[in-house]
């Protein structure tokens, strides 16, 4: 069975399913379901950015795919198989709405599961909560959505941005207190939350501490301007909030410069594959990030049977992809979290229920740190709270810190 249908180019060998309504809701021999579900299936919806300037993000669709497989031919849950509806929006968040919409009036999806990306979230949100229709674990960490009060419908997923920030600050306060900063971030509200992550955890020393502030556009990857006004502010520390191509460029760009600040990155683009890679393993040592996902390169990381399971999962189910990219991980979390909630839902399958049991999750995974949690309530829709640091030794990430809590809501 093909799991995963894309709107793209022909020569992707795209598919789709023409799926036929069966009212608000109905009662099964086994279940109670809403639109989406029956007693053999699940359909579940998903947009994603397979082409286009963000196309290294498909990676985190593919890997969702690749899990339900596995969940398929096992047996599925409580004998229904996934079927996995992904479209591609080919990276421009202005056409994840009407995606959303063919997703949920066309092919009867259940439920949007790890949609791509803050805009496009924004713009898919409002139509999915007036739908009363979920749009569980956004492939974003904005703090946006994490805001049941409003959207009771939307659900984010790891740590937020501003939680991000705020480490990096915490950490900077910790070792380097008189550390002269720069900052890189898109011009964006994902950039801006990032930014005023920082800001908040540098308190009454951000005004002193923060030298210079430069933004770029989405899509623009030649950042040399930026960077040489960087440079010359007399930054000893770069907080480089670029994502995906635009980290790569800003870390192999600092380096020719001859600049070599101690840098940050994004947990967004710390895949040593996707973006690490192009840069230059040798222009991004010394980098630091936060995760939350065990280590699996490393030959003691095998040790843990965990570790193993993963492992033996890409190498049955998603073998086309490389192990060293982290967004594989982010893939298989996301799919083991909707594969628990749909198991917790058990046969009520109406959407409401759907939303009930994922304000009240209480996960551990296998992939995750020791110590970090899935975990929900009614008023919190932040299931991921926790991060620590790591720090890149030019061939693989090493911790570096304890796991930091965050705040519900920051």
């Amino acid at each position: 069975m093909r799991l995963i249908a894309t709107q793209r180019a022909t020569a992707l060998g795209a598919t789709l399913w023409l799926l036929v309504a069966t009212g608000a809701s109905a009662q099964g021999a086994n279940g109670r379901y809403d639109v989406g579900a029956s007693d053999t299936e699940v359909r579940i919806g998903n947009v994603a950015p397979y082409t286009g300037n963000a196309s290294d993000y498909g990676a985190v669709a593919r890997a969702e795919a690749a899990y339900f497989r596995m969940i398929n031919d096992r047996g599925g849950i409580h004998g229904r198989k996934i079927r996995f509806i992904s479209l591609d929006d080919g990276s421009d968040p202005g056409r994840a709405a009407a995606l959303a919409q063919q997703l949920i009036e066309q092919q009867q999806v259940l439920a949007l599961f790890s949609t791509f990306g803050t805009e496009a979230n924004l713009a898919i949100r409002a139509y999915a909560n007036e739908q009363k229709v979920p749009q569980l674990f956004v492939e974003t960490s904005s703090s946006i959505f994490d805001d049941p009060a409003h959207f009771p419908w939307t659900m984010g997923f790891y740590a937020t941005y501003r939680s991000e920030g705020r480490a990096y600050a915490s950490y900077l306060l910790q070792t380097r207190p008189e550390a002269r900063i720069a900052v890189l971030h898109e011009d964006s509200t994902s950039g801006a939350e990032y930014d005023q992550g920082l800001r908040d955890g540098l308190g009454a020393k951000a005004a002193q501490m923060i030298v210079r502030t430069e933004t770029y556009r989405s899509g623009e990857t030649s950042l040399e301007p930026q960077l040489r006004t960087l440079q010359e502010s007399g930054a000893d520390v770069f907080v480089d909030f670029a994502v995906g191509a635009a980290a790569t460029a800003a870390i192999r760009g600092a380096y020719d410069l001859g600049w070599r600040p101690l840098q940050f990155i994004a947990n967004a683009s710390l895949s040593t594959a996707a973006f690490l890679d192009p840069a230059g393993l040798d222009k991004a040592s010394g980098i630091i990030t936060n995760a939350r996902s065990k280590g699996w390169l490393n030959p003691l990381a095998r040790r843990d049977p965990d570790v193993r399971e993963f492992l033996d999962w890409m190498a049955r189910y998603n073998p086309e992809a490389s192990l060293r990219d982290q967004l594989n991980v982010s893939g298989y979390e996301r799919a083991e979290v909707l594969v628990a909630l749909l198991r917790q839902c058990g046969d009520d399958l109406r959407r409401a229920n759907v939303m009930a049991q994922a304000a009240r999750l209480d996960l551990e995974l296998g992939m995750l740190r020791p110590g970090i949690r899935v975990k929900t309530t009614p008023t919190d829709y932040q299931p991921i709270k926790q991060l620590f640091l790591i720090q890149f030794n030019g061939r693989d990430w090493g911790a570096l810190d304890r796991i930091a809590e965050a705040r519900p809501g920051t």
